[in-house]
């Protein structure tokens, strides 16, 4: 990226419940300037219709690219196009279980898979439970193969007020892994929360 480029995120919506782990996102990165390049599969355009009463066509309005998932000649699909990484929110199993073999079907696995050979941060926020061994096994070989396993767990410890402040701790500290700093998250200092949490 040249000087005067904003910074460039990448961000698959997978099938998996918590489309709007993806849609607070977007807001992220906008209130953090950055360019978002969205890939929405196509089970998330079933669930974002079940979940949240925001279109397919609204969601893509929101980021500043947005790809068909089987475009797989888009910029995101290749290495040499610059970015800070990929988070993938929410991850389905199969998205991460495609990510994890190296044999992708839709641009949004191809793009994490260009993430990771890359040596770029790659975020799955992977919504599953239970797990059973299989899955396990999956999330270890993508953590040894540099991806940051990063379920949305509510930190209870912010004392939330609402579903949004719990939502929006667990995507801050997916951003975090890029250097990003957004002001939603509550920080703890040692003692409890910094002051300006409280």
């Amino acid at each position: 990226m040249t000087q005067n480029e904003r910074p460039r995120l990448v961000l698959g919506i997978s099938g998996a419940s918590g489309a709007v782990y993806g849609l607070r996102v977007l807001d992220a990165c906008s209130e953090l300037g950055l360019e978002s390049h969205l890939i929405v599969s196509r089970a998330a355009a079933m669930t974002l219709a079940q979940e949240t009463q925001v279109t397919l066509s609204q969601i893509q309005g929101l980021a500043d690219v947005a790809y068909r998932p089987g475009d797989v000649g888009a910029a995101v699909a290749s290495g040499s196009f610059k970015t800070l990484g990929m988070v993938v929110a929410p991850c389905s199993v199969r998205t991460m279980s495609e990510i994890a073999t190296g044999v992708t079907s839709s641009l949004l696995t191809r793009a994490a898979d260009v993430t990771l050979k890359e040596r770029r941060p790659l975020v799955l926020m992977i919504r599953e439970t239970p797990l059973h061994v299989g899955h396990l096994r999956t999330m270890t070989q993508l953590a040894e193969m540099g991806a940051v396993i990063a379920p949305p767990m509510p930190a209870f410890y912010t004392r939330p007020q609402s579903l949004d402040e719990v939502i929006d701790q667990s995507v801050g500290r997916a951003l975090d892994h890029f250097g990003l700093d957004w002001n939603r998250v509550k920080r703890w200092d040692g003692h409890g929360l910094a002051a300006g949490d409280l």
